[in-house]
């Protein structure tokens, strides 16, 4: 089954393959990587490739993916979006702490903006803390400050990252939303139901993670299963890109952000998209 290449993003068309930028930083997503150079490399491969869309946040390094797709990308391609996430912050010694007040948020996207060099962001994520838990402050006051971010023009679409159906639906009430951000993949199936709720209403679903977690062994564990090395063989894939072409079979409007520092897993990724799963396939592999 082929299928598409391209979707929307709210009303932008967008290649559903893009490339998330936290794996270009240093060990534990903080500090530089070993080799600048290199990580400058990835990301211009990434445009030759034709990814026109990127996902990063101000506290990756802090600030070191930002400087890096700067540095290696501006000016930036006309079709390139720049997505991004606040929510979080980092401390001098690399914990991830809330940031969630209003005029957190606000510093959080002023400092996107600023780092980036650019006046508006194509979407920005809320990213809640804990995920599945309550947040101390009111989800409503949260996706009001990027509402009012938005009116001043200084990103155009708003997203949720680490959040549940009710959360959605909650800040829905307040604001439109393009994008849902949270961790999926084929082996990671507890959003089932949030994909198909983001089916329902027409909202893109952006999952991190998308070849699993490397806390439960990463890629590694794909070829752990005898449906996806079978597949894999059969399709002259590797287990990666059937695990990806699976999630782009699994939604019409998925998007995929894989992350590396390699240009040849790149590649890999990107080549995903070529994939075309067939009935027989798909039916194997949702039974895993």
């Amino acid at each position: 089954m082929s299928v598409n290449t391209t979707t929307l993003l709210g009303d932008r068309p967008i290649n559903r393959v893009g490339f998330g930028a936290m794996q270009l930083t240093g060990p534990g997503v903080f500090g530089p990587p070993p080799d600048l150079a290199a990580a400058r490399g990835v990301l211009r491969r990434a445009i030759e490739l034709g990814v026109d869309h990127i996902d990063t946040a101000q506290y990756y390094g802090p600030d070191v993916a930002n400087d890096l797709i700067r540095e290696a990308l501006y000016p930036y391609p006309d079709n390139l979006k720049l997505v991004t996430k606040v929510g979080w912050r980092r401390d001098a010694s690399g914990r991830i702490l809330a940031a969630q007040r209003p005029q957190e948020l606000r510093e959080g996207v002023e400092e996107n903006l600023r780092s980036l060099r650019v006046d508006r962001l194509t979407l920005v994520n809320l990213r809640l803390v804990g995920g599945r838990a309550d947040v101390q402050i009111p989800l409503e006051e949260q996706v009001g400050a990027l509402d009012q971010l938005r009116h001043e023009g200084k990103l155009e679409l708003i997203g949720l990252s680490n959040v549940n159906e009710a959360q959605v639906l909650r800040a829905l009430e307040s604001v439109d939303i393009a994008g849902i951000q949270n961790g999926y993949s084929i082996l990671d199936r507890q959003d089932d139901r949030l994909v198909d709720f983001a089916r329902e209403r027409g909202i893109a679903f952006v999952p991190f993670l998308p070849l699993g977690s490397s806390l439960r062994g990463g890629p590694a564990r794909l070829a752990e299963h005898e449906a996806i090395v079978r597949i894999a063989d059969k399709q002259a894939a590797t287990p990666a890109q059937i695990a990806l072409a699976w999630l782009l079979a699994r939604y019409e409007r998925m998007l995929l952000i894989p992350g590396t520092s390699s240009i040849a897993h790149l590649e890999e990724n990107v080549a995903a998209a070529e994939v075309e799963l067939d009935a027989a396939d798909l039916a194997a592999l949702d039974g895993l």
